[in-house]
């Protein structure tokens, strides 16, 4: 199954640039025209949440995921612009992440995907409000409204990509990637280099924003 899917994949020479690659070609196979830098936003979103670290944050109950609900209160009840546009964001890039990339796992829950489209949309519509007038409204005002007003595109542009990062069943390019951050696992290494994806831990976390 491995070696059957070695020659479709490109050799890269970052993670960022095999995202580049694939939402490029997922946004190409799914129809939908974007601004270039919506389409930047979102591979570096892809790049910096392939990291566990980045994603999940310290909660009461350890690590993991605050409610997306109980963030949009924080941000309704402050009153630092800069702390709401910060929680604005995270709510809007972490539900578009599990919705795109989780969407199957999201469907046995309680809570499915329509919610995190709800939510995420609604929160990149009120960030483009957010930050109008001021000078990281002029860089990512148009980012945020298009995230808004095609977030459902989006999403299917993420199930996309990661339907076409799959391995196998059992195992897939980002779990790799992950393993091989986490552990220095040689085995991973190997496997990412037979996937044409030279391994690199130098992912600048602040670029994105």
């Amino acid at each position: 199954m491995l070696a059957s899917r070695v020659h479709r994949v490109r050799p890269v020479a970052s993670l960022q640039e095999f995202f580049r690659d694939s939402v490029d070609q997922a946004m190409h196979r799914q129809g939908l025209r974007a601004d270039d830098h919506t389409a930047y936003y979102v591979v570096n979103l892809l790049t910096l949440f392939a990291r566990s670290d980045a994603l999940y944050e310290e909660t009461q109950a350890g690590l993991g995921l605050k409610p997306l609900a109980l963030m949009l209160a924080e941000a309704a009840e402050t009153f630092n612009s800069q702390e709401r546009v910060f929680v604005l964001q995270r709510v809007g890039d972490v539900s578009l992440f599990l919705a795109g990339f989780f969407s199957e796992s999201l469907a046995k829950r309680l809570v499915d995907v329509d919610y995190y489209i709800h939510m995420g949309g609604g929160a990149y519509d009120s960030l483009s409000v957010q930050v109008r007038g001021t000078p990281r409204g002029q860089a990512f005002g148009p980012v945020f409204s298009e995230l808004a007003r095609n977030f459902k595109c989006f999403v299917d542009v993420l199930n996309d990509v990661r339907n076409q990062a799959r391995v196998n069943d059992d195992q897939d390019i980002l779990r790799l990637y992950e393993t091989w951050l986490r552990t220095g696992s040689k085995h991973a290494e190997r496997l990412l280099r037979r996937l044409g994806i030279e391994p690199n831990n130098n992912v600048d976390t602040r670029s994105r924003h």
